[in-house]
């Protein structure tokens, strides 16, 4: 997955788009979107809700993203900051065209696009204190390249009568006829293979004079965006073809907008519905005149929107946060090792444990800098990722489970590579150990970032919305704050007098700290069999015998003639090309979507199946995690599916969401993003579809019965009425 986002990079240009001056960052150029903030009324009354419009206004040839942006892409998105017991809804979106951009089909708007926002405000206002409203609006616009870019908005709206603004009325009215509506036309859906048919009961349609007609879903993976979509009309209705996207099973509903092109005598007309969770229902009634000002169903109100950390905050949280990593069970293979190697190293000169240290804490912070920097461009390029972002990718996670099983021999005696990989044999050479400390530090970021830690999700959600320097600034901080023990020790002489003597006993702990770091390979090997099907896991396994035939080729070559000496270290390099290989192959495996355990009345996530429940007016717990999230595994283990938190939620009549985010999932990235998270975990508990309780990243049992308590009873029918 990762090599496709960076063939869709390339394609889209983002290198241009990166190459601005550095004071320029990310912002885009003032001529590409001109973005304004908007109020319905000329004033504001405590307990009437309104609603805002951002207005963008596009450069010629240019556009921005639906909020399923397609093939590539990003949709535009917005961190509020309002007066407390403000609530805003989700964003109201207009109906999208089809842009084809090469090969690939994004949906999206050109010229200029309104998005609508409810507000809700808190029952009483003070007259005399104006409401002030600002919002940092973040987008993705392309041409043939992409710019992301971000638009500080606000405005001042005085405490009064909230009557219309004469000077805003028409573009509200136009935002609203641009809405969606509810649908007029039953629609029935079937799969025929790898094509989903869409049938919609709009009998009285005259072929000659239909221009087009398209259909865009909630879901990103659901469709092959790019694929004809097939249109016939005949007496019984409209019916569209679709390719099917890269879900193994066929969907048995398909949420989203049907847009039909109609030639009338006054010109042409384009007609948007809305298809809620449900594919098939009976018709809604036609509109009498404009149907386009039916307004879209209500959309359940959030959380009043927090103020943004401030840079100094969010660099002490990343800095808490990498400290409390060293804790996570994920590091603590890697930190064992490097703590051997320290005290192998306290016989030498202060001087040189220094170094070490220094190195190790490079490392650390060149390989935080290096996944920020790939995160930050990939996601200016339109890719929806978030922390733990190369976990979602199979090569990655096979090479680093060849890589830990490498180290795991080492540790074991099977062979040794001298001074060239420090820090992992038995033969270091003292000017060679710095290289080691370096890789080591490099190793311990790479598989701490299945791990977030308290803190550590808030700093990194603030990060991913600034602008570049900001961003890695605040990665710094957290690679800091992973390296800061182990620099310590290093640093503070005093420190080292508590370590152990140098002794036979070293080669012994050794060979017993290896069978931490073939479980932590098992784990990763598991999380492959999570993403690929079973021929691909069977080339994984293939390729960790491939690592070991490696090992052994080489060790054997040691003690070999100089002729044999050959043979072996060609053996082996034979069979570290064939290794990668493999891995590389794994890119190409079909990827399996990631499934909810049928248990428990536990539902997979959708945002169509969230937004239905809420309107409902249930509550819902949603669980959003991810195979390789160690954190999400202990909490559900001690927490979650525990007898009493499960009683509890069936006694309230909580319906159970659980977000499976161990390959990627666009849905699952912008619920992350909303509440200001980069990664998983995130735990949300719904109350009668209002605002969400955000649970702690690290949970208890008592914590999630608590937050269940604090839920109105809703008695043994809510609980039946699933």
């Amino acid at each position: 997955m990762i090599v496709r986002l960076l063939l869709i990079l390339a394609c889209l240009g983002l290198g241009p788009a990166m190459a601005q001056s550095p004071a320029q960052g990310f912002r885009t150029p003032a001529d590409l979107v001109q973005a304004s903030l908007l109020a319905e009324p000329a004033a504001v009354a405590g307990g009437t809700p309104f609603t805002l419009a951002i207005h963008m206004r596009l450069k010629a040839g240019w556009h921005v993203y639906w909020r399923n942006p397609g093939d590539s892409g990003l949709p535009p998105e917005v961190t509020w900051t309002m007066p407390a017991g403000f609530g805003t809804g989700g964003m109201r979106w207009p109906a999208p065209h089809r842009i084809p951009i090469a090969t690939l089909m994004n949906y999206g708007y050109e010229d200029e696009v309104t998005l609508l926002i409810p507000v809700t405000p808190p029952p009483s206002l003070d007259p005399a204190d104006p409401v002030r409203i600002a919002g940092k609006l973040t987008y993705l616009v392309c041409e043939t390249e992409c710019v992301p870019g971000s638009a500080d908005l606000q405005i001042t709206l005085p405490v009064g009568d909230p009557k219309p603004d004469p000077d805003n009325v028409a573009l509200f009215a136009r935002a609203r006829a641009a809405l969606p509506v509810a649908p007029v036309w039953p629609l029935n859906l079937s799969s025929q293979g790898d094509r989903l048919r869409l049938d919609f009961a709009a009998a009285g349609l005259k072929p000659e004079t239909i221009k087009s007609a398209a259909y865009f879903p909630y879901a990103e993976t659901a469709i092959d965006n790019a694929a004809e979509q097939v249109m016939s009309i005949d007496a019984s209705g409209l019916h569209l073809t679709l390719a099917r996207g890269d879900d193994k099973a066929a969907p048995t509903s398909l949420p989203g907008v049907l847009t039909v092109e109609e030639e009338t005598g006054n010109g042409t007309v384009r007609l948007a519905f809305s298809y809620g969770d449900e594919p098939v229902g009976a018709p809604s009634p036609a509109p009498a005149a404009a149907p386009f000002r039916t307004q879209a169903p209500p959309t359940p109100v959030s959380a009043p929107v927090a103020d943004q950390p401030t840079l100094l905050a969010a660099i002490g949280l990343a800095l808490l946060g990498g400290l409390i990593l060293n804790l996570m069970p994920c590091v603590f293979p890697v930190l064992s090792i490097k703590l051997l190697g320290l005290v192998r190293q306290s016989g030498e000169s202060r001087s040189r444990v220094r170094l070490h240290g220094l190195a190790y804490t490079a490392g650390v912070l060149a390989s935080f800098l290096g996944l920020a920097a790939l995160l930050i461009a990939l996601k200016g390029g339109g890719a929806s990722l978030g922390w733990g972002f190369q976990l979602q990718s199979p090569p990655v996670v096979a090479a680093l489970a060849y890589l830990l099983v490498a180290v795991g021999l080492s540790l074991s005696g099977v062979f040794s590579l001298g001074g060239r990989f420090a820090g992992i044999g038995d033969g270091l050479a003292r000017r060679s150990g710095l290289p080691g400390s370096f890789f080591t530090g490099v190793l311990a970021t790479l598989v701490a970032t299945p791990c977030t830690a308290p803190f550590m999700g808030a700093a990194v959600g603030f990060a991913l919305t600034q602008s570049a320097p900001v961003a890695l600034s605040v990665f710094a901080a957290l690679g800091l704050g992973l390296a800061l023990p182990f620099l310590a020790l290093t640093v503070w002489p005093s420190a080292l007098r508590i370590l152990p003597r140098p002794g036979a006993w070293m080669e012994v702990l050794k060979q017993a700290l290896a069978f931490p770091v073939y479980a932590t390979a098992a784990w990763l090997i598991w999380i492959l069999a999570q993403q690929v099907d079973a021929r691909g896991l069977f080339a994984a396994l293939i390729g960790v015998v491939l690592v070991g035939f490696a090992a052994w080729a080489w060790e054997r070559s040691r003690a070999a003639t100089p002729f044999g000496e050959r043979i072996f270290q060609g053996l082996a390099g034979l069979a570290l090309i064939a290794v990668a290989t493999l891995g590389l192959g794994l890119a190409h495996q079909p990827v399996i979507p990631g499934q909810a355990q049928a248990a428990d009345g536990i539902e997979p996530f959708s945002r169509t199946r969230l937004d239905a429940l809420l309107e409902a007016k249930r509550p819902v717990f949603v669980n959003l995690t991810a195979a390789w999230c160690i954190t999400c595994a202990v909490n559900e283990a001690t927490s979650l599916s525990r007898p009493a938190v499960l009683a509890a939620m069936r006694a309230k009549g909580v319906a159970s969401l659980k977000g499976d985010w161990t390959n990627q999932n666009p849905e699952i990235t912008r619920l992350l993003e909303e509440h200001g998270r980069s990664g998983v975990p995130l735990y949300l508990l719904y109350a009668d579809g209002g605002a969400p309780r955000v649970l702690p990243q690290i949970l208890t049992e008592g914590t999630v019965l608590d937050a269940l308590a604090a839920l109105p009873d809703r008695g043994r029918s809510a609980a039946l009425d699933r």
